[in-house]
């Protein structure tokens, strides 16, 4: 469940009244807007006591990055709260009314965010779109990962473009991510096929795992496959392939 901002007063009656009466059907609470781990140590406190009171289990949380504060102290909220934070996400609406940034899509690029290519043989130039939003994704990604956290991005605001989405999910894809928000039926279909490995990428990932078993029988610590070199990182890279493969196939 989502509670209001804890920039409102309506934020403890959330915690209180709805877990207080349905506590043990709750399987996580979104905490938006936070800005600092004492935001997410207080949702904690009053968690723990109603836990205490109605002998309900833990309840996992989920921080909302989406104010320059939070992005300002995203590593120290990434560290608050060990035992119950299990993901961050980037509510990237919010944080564009923060920064003051221009958009006109809520997740989308931006006309004057783009760069231009050098000339062609034809004296052409082609615009390559950038991502405004590329620094505030990787860098809470990074504190995502280095705390044990879920990264997951936040929406796109236009559901009827289609493609503006799957480029979207690319990107944060791309950079790490473990999934994307949808904020319409018609973009479910879109963040599964992104954020699932291809059969093929599965099938490589398969064969490195068997080939630097059979290296490190052998003694050796690389070896090539497909014509590539690979190493101790390319069974790491492999390994996340197949968990992430077995995971959605176990679901």
């Amino acid at each position: 469940m989502r509670i209001n901002g804890l920039d409102t007063h309506w934020a403890y009656r959330d915690v209180v009244d709805l877990v207080e009466a349905v506590g043990n059907r709750v399987d996580m609470i979104l905490v938006p807007k936070v800005g600092r781990p004492a935001d997410l140590e207080f949702v904690e406190l009053l968690l723990s006591q109603i836990e205490q009171a109605y002998g309900y289990d833990p309840i996992p949380l989920t921080a909302l990055i989406e104010t320059a504060p939070g992005m300002a102290n995203v590593e120290a909220i990434a560290q608050a709260c060990p035992t119950r934070l299990e993901a961050l996400v980037f509510g990237v609406g919010d944080y564009i009314a923060s920064t003051r940034a221009r958009t006109p899509v809520i997740g989308g690029v931006t006309p004057e965010y783009a760069v231009l290519t050098d000339a062609d043989e034809n004296g052409e130039r082609a615009m390559h779109w950038g991502d405004p939003w590329h620094f505030a994704l990787s860098r809470m990604l990074v504190a995502c990962r280095a705390n044990g956290l879920r990264p997951i991005d936040g929406p796109f605001g236009d559901f009827s473009d289609p493609d503006g989405y799957r480029m979207s999910c690319r990107r944060a894809a791309a950079l790490g991510y473990d999934g994307k928000w949808a904020i319409h039926p018609s973009q479910i279909e879109i963040a599964n096929e992104v954020f699932s490995p291809l059969p093929e990428e599965v099938d490589r990932a398969r064969r490195i795992i068997v080939a630097m078993a059979e290296a490190a029988a052998e003694g050796r610590g690389a070896v090539s496959l497909d014509g590539r070199l690979i190493d101790a990182a390319s069974i790491k890279m492999a390994e996340n392939v197949v968990a992430r493969a077995d995971m959605i196939a176990g679901a």
